[in-house]
């Protein structure tokens, strides 16, 4: 019943998923599978190395944002795993199921298609390295506590305190492509979010070169950069080692 693999999707308004693809493309150094679904609304952003775990959805309603998808042997006993914590199912079919989780983060659990290979850093502009390695699910106040527990109690993997009293995150095994991180917010939504983290060499570099695409710089940190894609997606740039994923 282990988790083995994570897959992050970005999920775009039909207006923003041109170029919100191509921009994820460029920065990620990816290029991209033949379109699928009944729609041709989904596809998968390749790696030069390693197995994929970022693809892209053209959604048909909604705003823009991430879900995460779980990849497991027995997609059915995790589920259940996730239903006895507080999740609800919203559609399911044989393998598949999505899901909410107990704060409103929508999730999928689907089976395993053996990837294992996770992707290295590469170098994108002037000898700095980046990966897009960590999804972030921001958590209202009174969200955050039973957020964290629920999925560390569905992965098993051990919380700890981030750099920041607002930050958690769980231990990443070895080969998986992506660290959850909770961010405890100020805010009146009454439900989870998520935005990808990129893990840079240097903030500032990564930073010249996103804008040079498209991307907009909103605010900045001693730690991170906030940034928004062409299409207004936010994610961060991170002061954390593309090969550790730490500080």
């Amino acid at each position: 019943m282990t988790i083995r693999w994570l897959t992050v999707f970005l999920d775009f308004a039909p207006e923003q998923f041109q170029r919100g693809v191509a921009f994820w493309r460029q920065v990620t150094s990816s290029s991209l599978s033949p379109p699928r679904g009944d729609l041709q609304q989904f596809a998968t952003l390749l790696p030069p190395e390693g197995d994929a775990y970022l693809r892209v959805q053209r959604l048909d309603d909604g705003r823009t944002g991430c879900h995460l998808d779980l990849h497991c042997e027995d997609a059915e006993s995790i589920a259940n795993i996730a239903l006895t914590g507080g999740a609800r199912t919203v559609s399911q079919r044989k393998g598949f199921f999505t899901m909410v989780s107990p704060g409103g983060f929508r999730f999928c659990v689907v089976t395993h298609q053996d990837e294992h290979q996770r992707p290295p850093a590469l170098e994108t502009v002037a000898g700095n390295r980046s990966i897009a390695d960590q999804l972030t699910i921001d958590c209202p106040l009174h969200l955050f506590d039973g957020e964290v527990h629920f999925w560390q109690s569905l992965t098993t993997w051990p919380a700890h305190r981030g750099s920041r009293a607002q930050f958690t995150f769980l231990e990443r095994p070895p080969t998986m492509p992506v660290r959850l991180m909770f961010q405890r917010i100020e805010s009146d939504e009454t439900e989870c979010r998520a935005h990808l983290d990129f893990a840079c060499d240097d903030v500032a570099i990564e930073r010249e070169f996103h804008v040079s695409l498209g991307a907009t710089a909103l605010r900045e940190n001693a730690d991170w950069s906030t940034m928004a894609d062409p299409g207004g997606m936010q994610y961060c740039l991170t002061r954390r080692s593309p090969t550790t994923g730490m500080l």
